[in-house]
């Protein structure tokens, strides 16, 4: 298994993709046998549920079977719902779409929290454009505004909407509030690893969506994967406006990579889950 794909993220990763399609709930049993495909053992199953479940981000609740089992907490669900905007419907922004600030404040008293909101920001894909000030494309505001209340930051920050108005020009200085060779190199890497994955599907007859045949493991593996790695990366990249991006910027190309793999495979890799799914499929 590559080194990126931890046991929590994948297990996140396939509540995200298939786990709101059925009651909601997987057994601890179905989990073990859902992640082995992609070679996660059981005793990191087992120990990854008891960390999310004490991150506040599984919750006990009862299999459509009536079995014990795990289900996406309110938050964790807001927290997909935010993500699937961005993961399964990449947007074409322009420069003149503008922006969401984000000026914090922290009192020195409560300076642990600085670290809180700055991580989090960040991991919502700002950049900073000064101390204390960061900033996204506009369209972020609505998951922004839902990270910081669920976190309970909001007594921290103001948010404004607004335009890049000098003294630079925008492109110069979207090079100085984001690491665009750090995003740049997160792209490559993701086609490094799943496009000639993509090739070797689009070399072969499509897959049976209805999961018929020895493809719907293998197709569902290599979603499962594939999802888990793109993920992050429209968090890491939120999406900035291509004419601010130097030529050749490979986000284009990793979006399409992920979502011609999304097309040919996530209907047979649901399948596969069903299948795996006493009584559901």
């Amino acid at each position: 298994m590559a080194e990126q794909h931890t046991p929590r993220s994948l297990i996140v990763t396939l509540y995200g993709a298939y786990g709101r399609e059925t009651s909601g709930s997987l057994a601890v049993a179905e989990l073990i046998r859902l992640l082995a495909a992609v070679g996660v053992d059981a005793p990191s199953v087992r120990s990854s549920v008891s960390r999310l479940k004490r991150r506040g981000l599984l919750e006990a609740r009862p299999t459509a079977a009536g079995a014990a089992g795990y289900a996406l907490s309110a938050d964790a669900r807001q927290l997909l719902d935010d993500g699937d905007r961005r993961i399964y419907a990449p947007p074409s922004p322009g420069a003149g779409d503008g922006w969401v600030l984000a000026v914090f404040s922290v009192p020195e008293s409560e300076r642990s929290k600085r670290h809180v909101l700055r991580s989090r920001l960040a991991g919502l894909g700002f950049g900073t454009a000064a101390p204390g000030v960061w900033l996204a494309p506009a369209r972020l505001y609505d998951e922004t505004r839902h990270t910081l209340e669920r976190l309970q930051l909001a007594p921290y920050v103001e948010l404004f909407k607004g335009e890049h108005l000098g003294f630079a020009p925008t492109a110069e200085a979207v090079a100085r509030w984001w690491d665009l060779p750090a995003l740049a190199k997160q792209h490559e890497d993701f086609l490094d690893r799943h496009e000639p994955v993509l090739r070797a599907w689009q070399s072969r007859p499509a897959p049976d969506p209805a999961g018929a045949g020895a493809d719907a493991e293998a197709a569902y593996r290599d979603y499962l994967l594939a999802l888990d790695s793109w993920r992050r990366l429209p968090y890491a990249d939120p999406g900035l406006p291509g004419e601010l991006l130097p030529h050749g910027w490979p986000g284009a190309r990793s979006a399409e990579v992920f979502g011609a793999l999304h097309g040919l495979l996530r209907e047979t890799g649901g399948a596969f889950v069903r299948g795996a799914l006493p009584g559901r499929g």
